[in-house]
């Protein structure tokens, strides 16, 4: 199925790269002055219209319910708590009082400022909705408070407003916002007003517990997984195993035998079983014989893919991103030269709820139950599919079992709408796993020369970074991205490092690859972070100083990015002596509009086996609206980036994906998780991004610890810890068996009394 077609495109940077969900649907957007704000304000699904709707964010009944409309989605970010407290600080209630619920799609309402769009991703959420939501609190308090002033005739400097109740202070008298709602809907919104001064906040900045918490530990609520209507089937489907390639022929009659299979329903790349529950639709996919036209890609490998990448590099014109000073002079003037090239994979999103998505397609609308991060998207999906206008379009956003950028595109919803239209019923369409991963829309692969000439001093006179990978951009937006036009998200994180280097030149070559490319969690300064941090380590190395002393000469005029890295090498310990065959990485960053520190102490085995002993993070992200969700975000974050330097890496053969499930596409096992801790400085600058940042630290921080630890600098990931192993060892297998298995698992496998199944135990099978 191709991608609704756009008859608008705009310019977009990496902070505006979903300039509108409507931008990759073909509608307009209402300029860039809309933002988040008061315009007249909707009835919300489930909700009555109340009593007092100032703006977008709130609803306030005559009974007392408060219901705060909240513009991005819930995916354990923490988001749906933080925006709430933005709002709670100015309204003057407590995170107690109020339900919250997520917005309808509406571009006009609930645009993100920073991604021009309905979205939620790119750790933006807490950024642009900063002061728009604390302004709506503030709006929807004055008008409360005038209510009451106005109902007792007296002037509203003498009343004030706490817990959801306003009191006469001269009088004592007081008024619950319930009580106010009809009066206070009928005073005039006002234009301006007063937010209040950080020392004075109550909610913001404290560890306040998370408004889903008590949802998620019931079972009360809903992720899109868990969704089920009346006379609904389940749906799976398996799309062409190779990257562009259609369904040929079906055999459907060892399906159709299978008890509880309903249907079979085509696509143009794909087929899909409908049965009475998932177990029916499974097996009765497995048992069709299909014939697939693999198209041009039915020999696309890894390593052609790598070779025209590094070919591109080295042959096509760059793309300039930044360019200071005198480069060829100060070359020529350089004491040392110092040359690396960098290596990444692909990477695959792997959320743990896998995808899925319940349509129902009647005569005249389409309703759709899902989990996704572009309401708007996911409804322009449909209108497509379907020829429905939007407003036939229901979408209901659920909970997200993990988002990752994976649920930044919606055309799983466009192929689960082109399946539910052929049926009459409601089908909820579950991907595997398996067909999620093979079919994912992945981070790019890239590859990278750098370079710097060092002088008299050891530290870089000059820097010049070659970056070469595809455009994001170019694949997200229909009709593609300008070639000769720079993809910011390319060189996000080289381009601006926080070092003082005099003379600098960032450039970037494009070779977008024939397979479908997204936004993932960090996305380009996962990559370019990597190289920057292991580069600047190895130049440290190069003239025998400390890596934290080498980084601390170059930051003198960077004080966030100083202070984060003092930080982190204070409460690591960094420079006391640890045991043979253990090293600490530190890795330093400013992306998101937050700075970071990550040391990371490690040991690693004769086997070349790596156990991570513990991770020190620093954070600087402004003022911490929350901080437990800060540390749970960094701790998620940090996990999720070893996990991927560790284990992760997408390959293709014969134009198919080789990994499937987690098997083979690792994630960090519990027993394998350091020790975290978190460090904050203090900071009353505005907030910046949490979600992405540790994910960013993780692979530098781990990459340069294996160089402390081993002496081996690793160029590439994943880990290959064939190279780490010590002369002698075997170096025909890498082990996949977690630390604290393998005892039990040898024990078995030299067990005298082995169980008589006629089959090879787990450990013979491993």
């Amino acid at each position: 199925m191709s991608k609704p077609s756009s008859s608008t495109q705009k310019a977009t940077s990496r902070r505006a790269f979903l300039q509108g969900s409507g931008l990759l649907l073909g509608f307009s957007m209402l300029g860039a002055g809309i933002r988040p704000g008061f315009a007249a304000a909707e009835p919300v699904e489930g909700d009555v219209t109340a009593a007092f709707s100032p703006d977008a964010f709130i609803r306030i009944d005559s009974d007392g319910k408060i219901t705060l409309i909240l513009p991005n989605i819930e995916m354990g970010q923490g988001t749906h708590t933080g925006e709430a407290t933005l709002i709670a600080e100015e309204l003057e209630v407590g995170l107690d009082q109020v339900k919250v619920v997520d917005a309808p799609p509406n571009e006009k309402l609930y645009t993100t400022a920073l991604l021009g769009g309905q979205a939620t991703g790119g750790s933006t959420s807490m950024r642009a909705t900063w002061e728009s939501l604390r302004k709506a609190g503030a709006v929807a308090r004055t008008m409360l408070v005038a209510a009451a002033a106005v109902q007792w005739s007296v002037p509203v400097s003498e009343c004030s407003a706490k817990l959801g109740v306003v009191t006469h202070q001269p009088t004592g008298r007081q008024l619950a916002y319930g009580a106010l709602a009809d009066a206070a809907g009928k005073q005039p919104v006002p234009s301006d007003v007063k937010l209040k001064d950080p020392k004075d906040f109550e909610l913001i900045g404290k560890s306040l517990r998370r408004v889903d918490t008590a949802g998620k530990v019931n079972g009360a609520v809903i992720y899109g997984i868990d969704v089920r209507v009346p006379d609904m089937k389940v749906a799976t489907v398996a799309a062409c195993p190779v990257i562009g390639g259609k369904l040929g022929d079906v055999d459907e009659t060892a399906a159709r035998a299978i008890p509880g299979v309903r249907d079979i329903v085509k696509l143009d790349n794909a087929v899909a079983v409908i049965g009475d529950h998932f177990w029916a639709a499974k097996k009765g996919l497995e048992a069709l014989s299909i014939t697939w036209n693999e198209g041009v890609n039915a020999k696309l490998s890894s390593a052609d893919m790598m070779a025209t990448l590094k070919a591109a590099s080295q042959q096509k014109t760059p793309i300039m991103a930044r360019q200071e000073g005198d480069v060829a002079g100060a070359l020529k003037a350089a004491v040392k030269t110092v040359e690396a090239s960098y290596e990444l994979p692909f990477l695959a999103h792997a959320p743990m709820e896998p995808i899925n998505c319940v349509v129902h397609v009647r005569a005249d609308e389409c309703e759709i139950w899902v989990g996704t991060q572009v309401p708007t998207q996911a409804q322009g999906w449909a209108a497509q599919v379907t020829g429905f206008p939007l407003d036939k379009i229901i979408v209901h956003n659920h909970l997200i079992g993990g988002g990752f950028g994976r649920r930044l595109v919606a055309e799983s919803v466009g192929q689960a709408v082109a399946i539910a239209k052929q049926v009459s019923y409601p089908v909820k369409v579950i991907w595997t796993r398996e067909e999620d991963i093979q079919h994912d829309l992945y981070r790019p692969t890239y590859y990278d020369r750098i370079s710097a000439g060092l002088g008299a001093d050891g530290l870089p006179a000059v820097w010049i970074d070659h970056v070469a990978g595809g455009s994001v951009l170019g694949n997200y937006i229909p009709g593609g991205w300008p070639q000769d036009k720079l993809d910011d998200d390319a060189v996000e994180g080289a381009a601006k490092p926080p070092y003082d280097l005099p003379v600098i030149q960032v450039d970037w070559v494009r070779e977008d690859p024939p397979v479908p490319i997204t936004w993932w969690r960090g996305v380009g300064p996962t990559h370019n972070v990597f190289v920057v941090e292991s580069f600047m380590d190895e130049l440290a190395h190069a003239v025998g100083r400390d890596p934290v002393e080498y980084r601390r000469a170059l930051t003198k005029n960077q004080p966030r990015a100083a202070g984060v890295l003092e930080l982190a090498a204070e409460k690591s310990g960094w420079g006391s002596p640890l045991p043979a065959g253990s090293g600490r990485g530190i890795s330093l960053h400013d992306a998101f509009g937050s700075y970071m520190a990550a040391v990371l102490e490690i040991s690693v085995s004769a086997a070349g086996e790596i156990t991570l002993q513990r991770a020190v993070v620093a954070v600087d992200c402004g003022i911490a609206i929350n901080p437990n969700t800060v540390e749970a975000q960094i701790e998620g974050g940090l996990i999720f980036g070893l996990s991927a330097a560790l284990y992760s890496g997408i390959t293709f053969s014969n134009g198919r994906v080789d990994q499937s499930n987690f098997h083979d596409y690792r994630i960090l096992r519990n027993n394998e998780a350091p020790k975290i801790e978190v460090y904050h400085v203090k900071s009353l600058e505005s907030p910046g991004g949490i979600g992405e940042t540790a994910t960013v630290s993780a692979g530098p921080a781990l990459a340069n610890a294996i160089f402390a630890a081993t002496g081996k600098r690793l160029r590439s990931l994943p880990i290959d810890r064939n190279q780490l192993k010590s002369d002698g060892a075997d170096k025909t297998s890498v082990s996949m068996v977690p630390p604290l298995a393998a005892p039990l698992l040898a024990a078995l496998v030299n067990s005298k009394e082995r169980p008589e199944t006629g089959v090879e135990t787990e450990a013979e099978a491993l």
